[in-house]
């Protein structure tokens, strides 16, 4: 299994009584309830988070993108990337450098996409990994002002722009539906002969798992809405897609994002780990309403079949607000406990569910510096050593760089790039 350090950059600092009167996260007066001392210090330290996770052994370091977003003050994860970057290539620690979440769906410059994408694949000589979403709805509909019937239209003319920008030899004219070039010539290209693998999240829409399985892309899926709720259906549907296309199940495919608290006992992980747990919870992800995440126009009709058919994928997100330590533990929206406790967990969910890459969200809501940093600590030696092993020997990791390990294969309508 491959294990990454998950990173967002939240304000931790609102008063109690902030969802008495903002919808936190998409409508909070920024001038009004934020210091700077605060903003300034939340990036210098994921940056120390992210190179104390990256020391510690972690296959990668993924980082989200959100913008005007409180909970994720990360407008462009490539930025924080580069850092780590080149810090990590000149320690020569071989970890991948992962932005997770370099939405497509709301990109109006997909070039910079392309460019930024290839310059830190070669910065890190080879280690990037590509997160590619199609967008939540507050953030690329609200926030960014794209029509919601466009949003997957986007995504999908984009990804092509950047990947035969990554991929051709020689310069190219492109007319597309919303982005149009005389002459597609980035500098620089990639540096992998099979270009960085490339991961499309997805809250569990058909189509995107379909998406990703013909196009031999890897699927993410995040754990907010409870694993023990929704775990299990999400990932039985991708296998049933991927056996309706033919195609031979791979646990490396996919990717699970988890947030994860450990302490020495599962009663210690609750009392540190519990008001950090909640804020994040009802002042962040679980303070914007189910109806800026799902805009009408913004969701194809097989996946709105699904919503209608089965609307448990969801089952959690109105809860959140109000849920308490216990009902999101018991939901599985958050792993908490012991060493063994947590280690157990995640070994029976890899298994269980046929994840092959674990991304591990140990900084959440309003935890310090210092408890992430003892968290990564715990985490790394007593859970990380008994998760790498799952799957060894057993399949291929064609989504990782070769560098790294991975077997990628050409991307579907990809054609492998020559070697100079």
């Amino acid at each position: 299994m491959k294990v990454s350090y998950f990173q967002q950059v939240p304000y931790r600092h609102f008063p109690n009584d902030v969802g008495q009167h903002f919808e936190s996260v998409v409508t909070p007066n920024y001038h009004e309830l934020t210091e700077e001392r605060h903003v300034v210090s939340a990036y210098r330290d994921a940056l120390d988070e992210c190179m104390h996770a990256a020391r510690a052994g972690f296959d990668g370091i993924a980082i989200t993108e959100h913008s005007q977003s409180s909970y994720d003050m990360i407008p462009n994860p490539d930025l924080l990337e580069a850092a780590l970057a080149y810090a990590t290539e000149v320690e020569g620690i071989q970890t991948a450098i992962y932005p997770v979440g370099r939405s497509l769906g709301k990109s109006r410059e997909p070039l910079r996409v392309a460019e930024e994408s290839a310059m830190l694949d070669c910065m890190s000589n080879g280690r990037l990994v590509c997160g590619f979403p199609v967008g939540l709805a507050y953030d690329a509909n609200l926030n960014n002002g794209i029509p919601p019937a466009e949003t997957r239209a986007r995504f999908d003319e984009n990804l092509d722009l950047v990947l035969r920008a990554w991929s051709e030899r020689k310069p190219f004219a492109f007319n597309g539906k919303f982005s149009q070039y005389g002459a597609v010539n980035i500098w620089p290209r990639p540096v992998q002969a099979s270009l960085p693998p490339v991961w499309v999240t997805g809250l569990g829409n058909p189509k995107t798992m379909e998406f990703c399985i013909s196009r031999n892309f890897g699927f993410n899926y995040f754990g907010w809405f409870g694993y023990k709720l929704t775990g299990k259906r999400i990932f039985d549907r991708f296998a049933s897609i991927a056996e309706q296309l033919g195609k031979k199940p791979n646990p490396f495919q996919i990717g699970f994002m988890q947030q994860i608290a450990i302490a020495e006992t599962d009663a210690e992980a609750e009392r540190i780990f519990g008001p950090h747990i909640e804020y994040f919870f009802r002042k962040g992800l679980g303070a914007i309403p189910l109806h800026r995440m799902m805009l009408p126009g913004g969701i194809d009709i097989r996946g709105l079949e699904f919503v209608l058919r089965d609307p448990s994928d969801f089952g959690m997100f109105e809860k959140f607000r109000t849920a308490s330590l216990k009902e999101l533990i018991e939901a599985g929206c958050v792993i908490c406990g012991s060493p063994q406790t947590v280690r157990d967990q995640l070994v029976e969910l890899g298994r269980n569910y046929g994840i092959g890459n674990l991304h591990a969200m140990l900084q959440f809501g309003s935890m310090p510096k210092e408890l992430t940093m003892r968290t990564i600590d715990l985490f790394s030696s007593e859970v990380l050593p008994a998760l790498k092993p799952i799957w060894e020997n057993e399949y291929e990791h064609h989504w990782w760089p070769e560098r790294l390990g991975g077997k990628p294969l050409p991307l579907e309508g990809q054609a492998e790039r020559e070697v100079a």
